[in-house]
């Protein structure tokens, strides 16, 4: 059964990313943010990078599987007689609270900034950034998740509906496209939009160390790390490293 839930993660996972992927390079095609910068063989080089990352997961993935079902009936919410919709609720305020810590982990530790900086180093911001990640952050990262997974003994269903919505939002929050102003002010004070993430990704480092959130906005506003606008501006801000422009 665990090794089912966790082939229907994998499905459900691969099902939002094409999709979402082939509606968000048309929207950023048709409605920019930002001029494009880059072409295609930057977009690729970004595409490549979640294929290696996918090859280690499934490396490390015997170990997670095993994890996960040592865990079953033994974490917290086995323990605790509160409804399963509760619970789910619950899981995904909890792993999203849990990423938001991890993000800030990555950019304070410098041996965990030594692989986030790949994310960063991009200078230009569309989708395709949405999956530029080193593969040494994104196995650390699938650990850190199973611990919290495990600790809690989070459904399978709980983790699929969380993992599908986390890269879902990746590639929405770095799309190049344009919401309307008033839309993304409203949004962006329950959920993370591409301008709210955008400042992240300036090149002036007190923007970049801001809007750590994934989903939630919230964390940001909660923790103290909300920026609402970069100094320059959404059109005319940098984007990435200084050493890498």
């Amino acid at each position: 059964m665990i090794i089912q839930s966790f082939n229907q993660l994998d499905a459900l996972r691969s099902a939002v990313f094409v999709v979402l992927l082939s509606l968000l390079f048309g929207l950023e095609a048709w409605r920019p943010r930002r001029v494009a910068v880059g072409g295609w063989r930057r977009r690729l080089n970004n595409l490549g990078l979640i294929a290696i990352s996918t090859v280690l997961v499934r490396i490390a993935y015997p170990v997670g599987v095993a994890g996960f079902a040592a865990a079953w009936h033994s974490g917290l919410w086995h323990h605790v007689a509160v409804p399963s919709v509760v619970q789910t609720g619950a899981s995904l305020v909890l792993l999203d609270l849990a990423i938001y810590w991890q993000h800030r982990a990555f950019h304070y530790w410098p041996l965990l900034w030594r692989a986030h900086r790949v994310h960063h180093s991009d200078t230009a911001f569309d989708t395709s950034l949405g999956v530029r990640f080193h593969p040494f952050e994104i196995l650390p990262s699938y650990a850190y998740k199973m611990l919290i997974v495990a600790i809690f003994g989070m459904a399978p269903i709980d983790v699929a509906i969380y993992e599908a919505g986390l890269l879902g939002f990746s590639l929405l929050t770095h799309a190049n496209v344009t919401l309307p102003t008033p839309l993304d002010r409203a949004l962006r004070w329950v959920i993370v939009t591409p301008d709210w993430h955008r400042v992240h990704h300036s090149i002036r480092d007190d923007e970049m160390n801001t809007n750590f959130g994934n989903i939630l906005s919230l964390w940001d506003r909660l923790f103290g790390t909300a920026r609402e606008e970069p100094r320059d501006g959404q059109v005319e801000m940098l984007i990435g490293l200084p050493e890498f422009r």
